[in-house]
């Protein structure tokens, strides 16, 4: 679940990003009653001076390059045709993307320079702030490729099938006949794609091969039968239907192949102990840090603001729970040992949750009341236009991710948004006793304000419409995760939980744990990748000091086994989103409006929050 595990490449796809899609080899992310937001043409700044125009042509030439060589990045975006083209892995297509980053540094960083040349003014801070997110997306592109080198140690890199499943789920982009006909092309080269891409496969990590072996046969329906449901319906005939009938088939056969391939060098590693470690080591990981995060602090900061937020918090959760005692256990004396008391009366409270049957009921039950609430109480605009659309996770996406968003790029305009929850089908009773425990009365609730309203669901829509597409499309994992976790915040501030219009003791504990569990992502990133936590001091970091249940424990130990400074990104974006808001709050005083803040702040697409601060603090032009 969010704080949940995300598939690391597959994770900015599906929240409609593209800043971390081409770090990898392969390819992966009711009707609201209330005020419609305004709507904005989803391009970069107006082109209000001659300057304006030539800048954003220079962008847009950079980005129909960009499509062309990266098309899982296309598709990211809204432009679906692009899933027709598959690029094989290997060194000429690696030597062909440092290429590309190398002559695309040199040309934007020239930009500003040449307009200069032509009599134009400066670049707006708008601008600027555009040309900075390429910059660091090319140069962790390039790092990426020529440092990181994932592609020869995770599988989970190649995999095909987010863009076939696109196709398939987009009637408004284009006839069911040519979206087969693109789905028959990319179906065409599936057999020499994973021929090529088990090549690349030099010193293979366990853990990223069992979960590359666990998604490929998740995405197995697609071609047994999502892709044949989609011929049938659209009653394709003659030549058109035998062909993508035939390359289904192939495509079906190279998949269980490489599958096949897979399982014999997972055998192999797990009788022989080799392989390359899940850990990326501290070089490699505070560099990706750096690139992904962009906070105001490096690794080993956040790292220490974390352990200190920690302090603070479980201080505040054994003052909540020597509050709740008495009603929960009467007389019975307190544990003198402090996770114990908090532990126990986490437990008891966590008795009170849904059935297994109506949890992703119970989850779609609480939407419209979300969208009400942040309506009445003045906190942002909606969107009635753009429905949530609650639904179980697709199966090629499962494993990582117990519950996400899946939002439409901005290129993808009637896209719907998707909540993704994983159904509970995997569990024995008592894994799902502890799940549900886990995501109890009040978790599932604050889970629900995270990946929805006024979380995941709501940012991105705002950030689709942006005026700067470089900011939505190339924007920043920290601040889209940590304005869900504002939006907790947010709520909570409002008097979401109260009862009888008292604040609840009982939701202020479990908004408390939620709020521990963020900062014990970030502590349990670092902790594993360059601290070489064990297991053992990972699931008593979860357990015991975080309270978290033994499953929700287990997935997380997994999750940052298979991701790396994503687990980071919800402490940093959140810390750095509320500390700007405090700071405009003692700026502007009385001038001071909570909403004026949220939609401005939002209007910047998924900038970095330190670039976002920079461009509402800076002086009115």
């Amino acid at each position: 679940m969010k704080n949940q595990v995300k598939n690391k490449k597959a994770f900015a796809v599906r929240l409609g990003l593209l800043a971390m899609v081409s770090l990898s080899a392969g390819f992966a992310l009711p009707a609201l009653a209330a005020e419609p937001m305004a709507s904005v043409a989803p391009q970069s700044q107006a082109a209000a001076r001659p300057a304006d125009a030539q800048f954003e042509a220079e962008l847009e030439a950079f980005l129909q390059d960009y499509w062309h060589l990266v098309p899982e990045a296309a598709v990211a975006a809204g432009q679906f045709e692009a899933a027709a083209r598959l690029p094989l892995p290997g060194e000429q297509r690696r030597q062909a993307l440092l290429a590309f980053c190398d002559a695309w540094l040199a040309r934007l960083a020239a930009l500003p320079t040449r307009l200069q040349a032509k009599g134009q003014p400066a670049l707006t801070p708008a601008q600027q702030g555009d040309l900075a997110l390429l910059d660091n997306h090319l140069r962790a592109m390039r790092w990426s490729w020529s440092e990181l080198r994932s592609g020869q140690w995770d599988a989970s890199e190649y995999n095909v099938a987010d863009p076939l499943a696109q196709l398939l789920n987009k009637p408004d982009y284009a006839p069911a006949a040519q979206r087969l006909a693109w789905i028959d092309q990319r179906l065409q080269q599936v057999p020499a794609y994973y021929r090529a891409a088990f090549q690349q496969l030099k010193n293979p990590s366990l853990v990223h091969l069992k979960l590359a072996i666990e998604q490929l046969e998740g995405g197995l329906t697609l071609y047994q039968q999502d892709i044949p449901q989609a011929l049938r319906q659209a009653q394709l005939r003659g030549a058109a239907a035998a062909s993508l009938q035939k390359h289904n088939a192939q495509a079906l056969r190279a998949t269980q192949s490489h599958l096949s391939a897979l399982k014999r060098l997972a055998r192999q590693l797990e009788q022989g102990g080799g392989g390359r470690s899940f850990r990326l080591g501290k070089a490699l990981f505070e560099t990706k840090f750096d690139y992904e995060i962009q906070a105001s602090v490096d690794a080993a900061g956040l790292y220490q603001r974390a352990l200190a937020d920690k302090a603070r918090l479980l201080q505040r959760m054994d003052e909540l729970a020597e509050q709740l005692w008495p009603g929960l256990f009467g007389d019975a004396a307190m544990p003198a040992d402090r996770f114990d008391k908090i532990g126990r009366v986490i437990d008891k409270l966590s008795e009170r949750h849904v059935a297994p049957q109506r949890f992703v009921e119970e989850i779609q039950s609480q939407i419209p009341a979300l969208a009400a609430w942040v309506t009445a109480h003045d906190l942002l605009s909606l969107d009635p236009s753009r429905p949530l659309v609650v639904r179980e996770t697709p199966a090629y996406m499962r494993g990582v991710a117990g519950a996400s968003i899946s939002a439409p790029g901005p290129l993808d305009p009637k896209g719907n948004t998707y909540y993704n929850v994983d159904p509970l089908d995997k569990y024995s009773p008592a894994e799902a006793e502890s799940f549900l425990r886990e995501y109890n009365h009040w978790m599932l609730q604050i889970l629900n304000i995270h990946e929805a309203i006024p979380g995941h669901y709501v940012q991105l829509l705002h950030a689709n419409k942006s005026p700067s597409k470089i900011k939505t499309l190339f924007g920043n994992g920290a601040m889209v995760e940590g304005w869900a976790v504002y939006a907790e915040r947010m709520m909570m501030e409002s008097g979401w939980g109260a009862v009888d219009g008292k604040p609840s003791p009982e939701m202020a504990l479990m908004y408390a744990k939620w709020n521990l569990r963020v900062v014990s992502n970030a502590i349990l990133d670092y902790s594993v990748h360059v601290l070489d936590m064990t297991e053992a001091q990972a699931l008593k970091l979860l357990e015991r000091e975080a309270f978290q249940s033994k499953t929700e424990a287990q997935e997380k130990w997994h999750r940052a086994q298979v991701s790396s400074a994503q687990l980071s990104s919800y402490f940093a974006g959140f810390s750095e989103i509320l500390a700007l808001r405090e700071q405009l709050k003692a700026q502007r005083g009385e001038a001071f409006r909570l909403k004026a803040f949220h939609e401005e702040f939002l209007s910047h697409g998924s900038a970095p929050v330190r670039m976002v601060r920079r461009l509402m603090l800076q002086p009115a032009e």
